[in-house]
């Protein structure tokens, strides 16, 4: 109704124009013809659709739909109800991915389309056709491929942190007595002062382990307090009495070499730490806003 409304003022409009311009006519010059010009409504343009997300690290999206997906792969690895605690696991993983991902590309890491393109047709599917093993992974071909350069891009940044984790490293052998009360520690010092064995009163409290803590370089020690004391003694010292928080520990470094071979168990618990390390750092230093309700 309100556009025809529109259109008769329009129409109104210039057959008025038309008669004061014809009863011009009627006497002197001719009056210039006029066409009236219309205005015209330039429509505004559409909004994007917003995609739905479910974090954002760094300006970078992690989708509703990524998250999903990802949700569902976690549900069939664990054959359960995923509870509140999972959820948090899965985008934690995601934007832990996504960091590692961002890191590799600002040190110059870069994947080819030609190189995904060979990965691709390399998977090994089972016998299965590609579009019936995505779908069974919970994937679409276009998913999958983002998928797949992120897990890229986040595997070489991983190798990067963990690789720096050396195969030699200084390190101690020693071994300790553990008291939970002071006044049992302060005796035992006392006695080790005065002459006594260390490895015997050792043997004495813990005839299990007899205290020995084997081969260890900083960092392994669960309480990290220790390392600056333990690495300062020299072969054949014994520490005062330390506290920590889990009692009082007197100690002697049996053994120090520069440049010990890890065991490989733990260097593994190492690389972890390294990783564990990043993850903190780069969590602070970043901007992750995580929009899941």
């Amino acid at each position: 109704m309100k556009a025809d409304q529109k259109f008769n003022k329009i129409i109104v409009f210039v057959l008025i124009t038309i008669i004061l311009i014809s009863g011009c006519g009627k006497g002197g010059s001719p009056a210039p013809s006029t066409t009236p010009v219309l205005p015209t409504r330039t429509p505004f343009p559409p909004s994007p659709t917003p995609i739905p997300t479910a974090a954002i690290v760094n300006g970078d999206l992690i989708t509703m739909s990524e998250f999903q997906e990802e949700l569902a792969r976690y549900k069939a690895a664990v054959n359960r109800e995923l509870t509140p605690e999972d959820h948090t696991i899965v985008i934690n993983d995601l934007i832990n991915n996504t960091l590692l991902a961002q890191a590799a590309k600002s040190e110059g890491f870069q994947i080819s389309e030609l190189e995904l393109d060979n990965r691709i047709a390399g998977l090994d599917t089972a016998g299965q056709p590609l579009a019936d093993w995505l779908a069974t992974n919970g994937f679409t071909g276009e998913s999958f491929r983002a998928y797949l350069k992120r897990s890229l891009e986040a595997a070489w940044m991983r190798d990067e942190i963990i690789n720096d984790v050396p195969q030699q490293m200084v390190q101690i052998h020693a071994q300790q007595m553990l008291f939970y009360d002071l006044t049992a520690a302060e005796v035992t010092l006392e006695t080790l002062n005065e002459g006594k064995d260390f490895f015997q009163l050792a043997s004495t409290h813990d005839p299990q382990t007899r205290g020995d803590l084997g081969w260890f370089p900083e960092g392994f020690l669960i309480i990290p307090d220790l390392d600056p004391i333990l690495f300062d003694l020299e072969v054949g010292e014994t520490s005062d009495i330390i506290e920590t928080e889990i009692g009082y520990h007197i100690i002697k470094v049996l053994d120090k070499e520069p440049n010990r071979t890890l065991d490989p168990a733990i260097r593994q618990m190492l690389k972890e730490d390294a990783l564990d390390n990043w993850f903190e750092r780069r969590w602070k230093l970043s901007t992750i806003e995580i929009t899941l309700q």
